[in-house]
């Protein structure tokens, strides 16, 4: 999850205008053609431009609905509105380090990886309870790439308001699948940077002697990410 090549970086240019999607798919297509072959890499990017465009229909089919609590579907659910809850997720320091770790980068540079958003917003709304709105609002604010049917869309697809089903992430798992060395928490989360791999993405299963040992202190864990 590090690096320039860990995803395409186009979603800027995207959202200024700079580039158009028809262009960047019929690269992928070219360049599938010139070597006849087709990858996992170019297939996902023709993939996400064309998410891209159907959360533009929806939102131009369901106007002012998507930004409402109950979405287009008009789902009836209480949302939580903890301010504390929330300041935690934003900082990056609820306990999880995949989603701290996403969110800090988020806060400094405006950028984070759809692996990342997807993620994070499922803590906030499957595991915290909250407002997903207050996340798509956040997200608006900070994100460089913003892009309102893409951004607004996703949350709506997040908290299950769009109709569709809601894909609950298993945070600890897409933490060992995809940052398996601990080293993007690593560097986000440099707390935890002397923490063994095998243990990084558990924290809150240290103990006193653990905590002494990789030289890190560890609050109490309610569950639903409240170590830190």
């Amino acid at each position: 999850m590090i690096g320039k090549d860990f995803s395409t970086k186009f979603s800027p240019w995207l959202a200024a205008g700079c580039i158009s999607p028809r262009y960047i798919a019929s690269q992928c297509q070219r360049y599938e053609e010139e070597r006849g072959i087709k990858n996992k890499s170019t297939y996902w990017v023709i993939w996400e431009l064309t998410v891209r465009d159907f959360f533009r229909y929806q939102c131009k089919k369901h106007g002012n609905s998507v930004f409402h609590a109950g979405g287009p579907a008009g789902v009836q659910r209480r949302w939580g509105t903890s301010k504390e809850a929330f300041g935690r997720w934003v900082s990056g320091h609820t306990g999880h380090p995949l989603v701290d770790a996403n969110m800090r980068e988020l806060a400094l540079t405006g950028f984070m990886s759809n692996r990342g958003r997807q993620n994070v917003a499922s803590f906030l709304v499957n595991n915290l309870g909250l407002d997903w709105r207050l996340g798509a609002a956040y997200f608006e604010q900070q994100l460089i790439d913003h892009d309102v049917s893409a951004n607004w869309g996703n949350w709506n697809a997040a908290a299950g308001v769009n109709g569709g089903r809601i894909n609950r992430f298993n945070i600890l798992k897409q933490s060992k699948d995809y940052d398996a060395e601990g080293e993007y928490v690593k560097l986000w989360c440099p707390e935890l940077a002397s923490v063994p791999a095998s243990r990084v993405h558990e924290p809150w299963l240290l103990n006193d002697r653990d905590m002494v040992a990789y030289g890190v202190t560890v609050g109490p864990y309610d569950g639903r990410g409240s170590s830190g």
